[in-house]
């Protein structure tokens, strides 16, 4: 790793936007209802969560994520097909981990899939970010 290589601005963009793309995520639209069920939670009782607590570390561990994709793509031959594969694989590795913690936590695979996906999308997306400003 070449620290001259690593792309601040680059990762910035990365970890907000994986911030961000869990909004749309766990949104209505998408997977709230869902997520909700198989998470065991109500409306109300996010409702009443520390949603500044949550949100604040939420963005905190995105950010940690974008910066340590960042610095295993902090090479010269990075660019975006490479950037997006090590999303991708990176990807993998969290989808595993989660499933794993899913099935001993007795969840169902939508449970898994939800949380897996959204993981494997993100750090795809950061991934490719990362890789397209090379």
């Amino acid at each position: 790793m070449d620290f001259s290589l690593i792309d601040w601005p680059a990762i910035v963009v990365a970890g907000v936007s994986a911030f961000a793309l869990g909004g749309v995520w766990y949104s209505k639209p998408l997977f709230a209802n869902a997520w909700l069920a198989d998470s065991n939670l109500t409306e109300d009782a996010l409702k009443h969560s520390n949603k500044g607590k949550i949100f604040g570390f939420a963005f905190i561990f995105s950010m940690l994520m974008a910066v340590n994709l960042g610095m295993f793509l902090a090479e010269a031959k990075t660019d975006v097909i490479w950037g997006a594969t090590a999303g991708l694989l990176a990807g993998i590795w969290t989808f595993s981990a989660i499933a794993i913690n899913g099935l001993f936590e007795l969840k169902g695979w939508r449970y898994v899939f939800i949380n897996g996906g959204y993981s494997l999308v993100s750090l795809t997306l950061m991934g490719t970010t990362i890789g397209a400003w090379r």
